[in-house]
């Protein structure tokens, strides 16, 4: 954590991407030049091979160790996916990602039953609802319903209060929504960390997703602007309404804000969206680390490279320091 941060020029350059890197991204891009765009397969289909554990990004095998509880708060009953291992020493309160329209809470078992194992935190996942079936704000929510739960049901449930909210992509986004809704809602500010990793941030686009073009790892500018339009509709929605500080936390009065750990590659669409908001935490007065990863692509930490290693470990150690004694 710094309360300055430096960028240093190197980690854009091609000499800085690791050959192991720019091999695996090579592979991807090519296996993504043959499949069809995700609109025209359309959501429930992806969910569905997903949840079978198909294509890309798919979901892992399930854990003996996790169960399905309800957390019910502000009129809302909202699935969560829960962890829990005895006498923990913190609760990682986790936010799926997928563009707020595909992805689910059980898609990271086996990464939450090796946080559990190696660091004997809690994890409570949210299986918030998801667009276009469900437009704003019905994702942020049943992320605030789970939020509130959790908060009252802490001391009783794991015997701590020490908490970490955090997500990939949109679960960054809904995370950082969180915690501007528990504090101008419900007057909490107990989080003891916020592990941001790729989030977008300004619904309207910053200018590294404007000027992406089509190149697809991943994401692309088309992909971004269909995700966001689910979430978003436009007949409802022009480009400053997007700006809404409820809408895009990057414009938001970021006061009592968390520690907070920024993570991005330097070839994610949304890289724009972490640089301009760890500035902004930064300047509103909170411990901010940003983490840049060469030749990193969006969900780059879910590749078998070195790197994704090396960058779970990190926000391991993030998440771990944030709940720790």
């Amino acid at each position: 954590m710094t309360d300055k941060l430096i960028i240093d020029p190197y980690l854009f350059t091609e000499e800085a991407i690791a050959p192991e890197t720019a091999k695996a991204t090579a592979e991807l891009e090519a296996v993504m030049k043959e499949l069809p765009r995700i609109w025209e397969v359309g959501a429930p289909v992806v969910r569905e091979a997903r949840r079978r554990g198909e294509g890309l990004l798919a979901r892992e095998p399930y854990s003996e160790m996790a169960e399905w509880q309800t957390a019910t708060a502000n009129g809302l009953e909202v699935p969560v996916r829960v962890f829990k291992p005895e006498n923990p020493t913190g609760i990682y309160f986790h936010i799926h990602g997928g563009g707020h329209t595909i992805g689910s809470a059980d898609s990271h078992d086996q990464m939450f039953e090796k946080m559990v194992r190696e660091m004997n935190v809690a994890v409570v996942s949210v299986e918030y609802r998801l667009a276009p079936e469900n437009p704003w704000p019905a994702g942020p929510d049943d992320c605030e319903a789970a939020a509130c739960w959790l908060v009252e049901n802490m001391q009783s449930m794991f015997v701590t209060d020490r908490v970490v909210i955090g997500g990939e992509s949109a679960g960054a986004h809904l995370s950082a929504v969180t915690l501007l809704r528990m504090r101008d809602r419900h007057g909490f500010t107990g989080f003891a960390g916020a592990n941001l990793v790729y989030g977008i941030y300004d619904m309207s686009m910053t200018p590294s997703l404007r000027n992406w073009g089509d190149r697809l790892l991943i994401i692309d500018t088309l992909v971004c602007t269909w995700f966001g339009n689910n979430l978003l509709p436009p007949e409802q929605y022009d480009m400053e309404a997007k700006r809404d500080p409820a809408i895009s936390p990057l414009y938001a009065d970021l006061a009592d804000m968390p520690p907070a750990l920024f993570s991005v590659g330097t070839l994610d669409p949304i890289l724009d969206d972490s640089l301009f908001m760890a500035q902004r935490w930064l300047q509103a007065g909170h411990e901010t680390a940003l983490d840049i990863y060469p030749g990193g692509i969006h969900a780059f930490d879910a590749m078998p490279i070195p790197m994704a290693r090396q960058a779970r470990q990190r926000m391991n150690s993030f998440i771990s320091n944030c709940v720790g004694d």
